[in-house]
């Protein structure tokens, strides 16, 4: 028996049986692969949240004593005793220095001395002014005698009140010995000390430098821009520590890093700086714990408003494109979508979006460069695992 042999389709065969064909080799090919389906894009997200943001003006400023004063004494005399120490507290009408009294105290005894002899002179010309008064109702003497004892009365009784004067102004010399603190504040470096002679007024010798630190002052200057709103919140009576959406100052020691929040805006100059284009502000801090020291340096915050109930992305989330400001969506399906959007203000590393994004939606903070609208995306660390690929 001869054998059949089997032939290949031939490439001139009907167009049906080479569909066929190529229909069995796909088959063949479904059957020995699997369909690798592309990973899922990592990246970071964060939720769109709806919060009241304050309105702040960020500086930098310096820490000033709220009151100083360089204690000098008022009359001439030599230093007897100092009642303090250097960096003592002390409050007002402390006494901190006491002048040899000794001379003092015999100018007022002399002063008292005079006093004393004009009022005799006083009595005796009195005494002759009713003699003599007496007289010229009788028509005893002549007119411009009696006028004369008249005027001699009334000079000594002038000459009283001068020495009274004199007596008051002793008094207050000696007085003077006795040096107090005028404010309540912490003493610095003793410049003198006890034998050394002292003049009234010495600007070049103060006996000490006496800060007030509790409370305390701040003062920082701002862009002339902001000099409008923080008007605004003057005359709108929020300038106090107490609600959230008023000026309250918040400031941060550069070197510590300590942080006071319950600052209150004072003082506005009344004029720009037309060189610096800035206008000085100044807060007053309680610091009673005197964590802020005078002449270091301190981040300022300024809060002169609030901006209730805004939607809040971090700024990461937001990219500048030709279309304007965008953002990535992730929605409930783990796909991105390509928002346009509109940011208010920044407010820190946040911002504040006015319209595309709704609270509680899903951005894009990082990974933005591997993606496109549609694609899949997975929260997670950027640095983490790749995504398995999926099977079919």
């Amino acid at each position: 028996m001869n054998a059949v042999r089997f032939s290949p389709p031939s490439l001139f065969a009907p167009p049906a049986l080479a569909l066929a064909a190529l229909l069995a080799l796909a088959g063949c090919g479904r059957s020995s692969e699997r369909v690798v389906a592309a990973p899922a894009v990592p990246v970071q997200v964060a939720t769109a949240e709806r919060r009241d943001v304050p309105r702040r003006i960020e500086s930098i400023g310096t820490v000033q004593a709220l009151r100083s004063v360089s204690i000098k004494s008022q009359v001439d005399g030599v230093i007897a005793q100092v009642h303090f120490k250097e960096g003592d507290d002390v409050k007002a009408g402390d006494l901190l220095v006491t002048l040899d009294k000794r001379p003092f105290e015999n100018s007022l005894r002399s002063a008292r001395a005079d006093l004393a002899n004009a009022r005799a002179l006083v009595q005796q010309a009195q005494a002759d002014l009713d003699r003599y008064q007496r007289l010229d109702e009788q028509a005893a003497i002549s007119k411009e005698e009696y006028v004369a004892y008249l005027t001699k009365a009334e000079t000594s009784k002038a000459q009283v009140q001068a020495k009274e004067a004199a007596v008051a102004n002793a008094e207050l010399q000696l007085g003077y010995a006795d040096i107090r603190a005028p404010i309540s504040g912490r003493t610095g470096q003793r410049l003198l000390h006890e034998g050394a002679l002292v003049k009234a007024n010495d600007n070049s010798f103060p006996l000490v430098t006496l800060n007030q630190i509790a409370p305390i002052a701040i003062s920082y200057a701002v862009p002339e821009g902001a000099l409008d709103e923080i008007r605004r919140a003057l005359a709108s009576g929020r300038a106090t520590v107490a609600a959230t959406d008023r000026a309250t100052v918040a400031a941060t020691d550069r070197a510590t890093g300590v942080k006071r929040e319950n600052g209150r805006l004072e003082f506005v100059d009344n004029t720009v700086d037309p060189t610096t284009g800035m206008i000085t502000l100044k807060a007053v801090f309680p610091n009673d714990d005197e964590a802020l020291w005078p002449g270091r340096f301190v981040y300022v915050v300024t809060q002169v408003g609030l901006d209730p109930g805004a939607i809040v992305v971090p700024s990461t989330a937001v990219q500048t494109s030709q279309n304007g400001s965008t953002a990535y969506v992730l929605k409930p399906d783990r796909t991105v979508e390509l928002r346009t959007v509109k940011v208010a203000r920044t407010d820190g590393d946040d911002s504040l979006i006015a319209e595309g994004i709704a609270p509680g939606e899903v951005v894009v903070t990082d990974g933005q460069l591997r993606l496109l609208p549609g694609v899949k995306a997975e929260p997670r660390p950027l640095g983490g695992p790749a995504a398995a690929p999926k099977k079919s």
